[in-house]
């Protein structure tokens, strides 16, 4: 097992440093440069005022030496500072990854919550009117954007009942009630545009496993309904639902990016979209990497989980 984890761990550098590279040079082939932006800010812009600021911005250099300048920088754990406010990048992720981290966490426990009991019921039930409804509500959540509702939320309410989610956000520790009453909206939203395909899975494979013979045995012996799903069914069908749930930890991220916009919420994702806005690359190069580092170890716990759920998986 530890031989194992340390080939994963190993296997994830090449990883990064080829994503890395094309975040970088994509970023900078985007029509209109931070340079640009700044000189627009001015009326009275010369040839020497760009040529000033590309020095100080140490954007002079060819591209493949601004990308060794910054992948040194990284090694060393310097991820650069911000174009347009000169501070570190690693103290504004330090800001706002944890905001996101929480705003993630809090949808994947909403995902779940939705997604396993429903999906298991709905392979218990099937054919039934409860499967029906369930599965209908599963293609709805797949066919509407998360966007599209977090939108209806902030205006429909505030319309008919003068009410809408709170827009002020605040740390946890200083007020859980506040900050959960900010982050429970966002959250349910992502929540529920992530449970649709998890629940879907889960019907799939609950209803495979359900045919098994040594279910139909379990049932011969006259086990419960309830201790035949917990001790036999649920954990052989939950292996591709797990997979499922480490292929979605991008949405965590993506899906967050738009809603943290509509909500008002401080987190990474709303860096990263004023970042895209002003070119500012650190930022950008910054935030990519971080999620890559996140996405890869979800992806390896998720590996590692198999052995859990199946103990005749054994990792080499």
């Amino acid at each position: 097992m530890q031989a194992y984890v340390v080939r994963r761990l190993i296997a994830l550098i090449p990883t990064l440093i080829f994503a890395s590279l094309i975040v970088f040079v994509l970023m900078r082939l985007i029509p209109g440069d931070v340079i640009d932006m700044m000189l627009a800010q001015n009326d009275i812009a010369t040839t020497q005022d760009r040529a000033a600021i590309e020095a100080a911005l140490g954007l002079d250099q060819p591209m493949y030496i601004q990308y060794f300048r910054w992948i040194g920088g990284v090694l060393q754990g310097d991820l650069g500072r911000s174009l347009w406010l000169n501070t570190p990048v690693t103290e504004r992720l330090a800001e706002t990854l944890p905001i996101t981290f929480e705003l993630g966490f809090l949808a994947l426990i909403v995902a779940l919550t939705v997604a396993l009991p429903i999906g298991i019921y709905s392979a218990m039930r099937q054919d039934t009117a409860g499967d029906y409804i369930t599965r209908s509500f599963s293609l709805i959540m797949l066919a509407v954007p998360g966007f599209w509702l977090g939108t209806l939320v902030m205006v429909f309410p505030s319309v008919w009942w003068r009410w809408s989610p709170a827009l002020v956000y605040t740390p946890f520790f200083e007020d859980p009630i506040a900050n959960l009453s900010h982050m429970i909206v966002p959250a349910v939203l992502l929540g529920l545009s992530m449970s649709a395909v998890t629940m879907r899975m889960t019907r799939t494979m609950m209803l495979e496993v359900l045919r098994q013979d040594y279910i139909r045995t379990a049932r011969a012996k006259g086990l419960s309904e309830l201790m035949m799903i917990v001790r036999h069914a649920l954990r052989n069908g939950l292996i591709p639902v797990v997979t499922l749930i480490g292929l979605q930890a991008p949405l965590l991220i993506g899906g967050a990016v738009i809603l943290e916009q509509i909500f008002v919420v401080p987190g990474m994702g709303l860096m990263l979209l004023e970042a895209v806005f002003q070119r500012d690359y650190p930022i950008i190069s910054g935030v990519f990497l971080i999620v890559g580092v996140g996405v890869l170890l979800i992806n390896l716990l998720v590996d590692l989980s198999y052995g859990w759920l199946d103990p005749k998986v054994r990792h080499r």
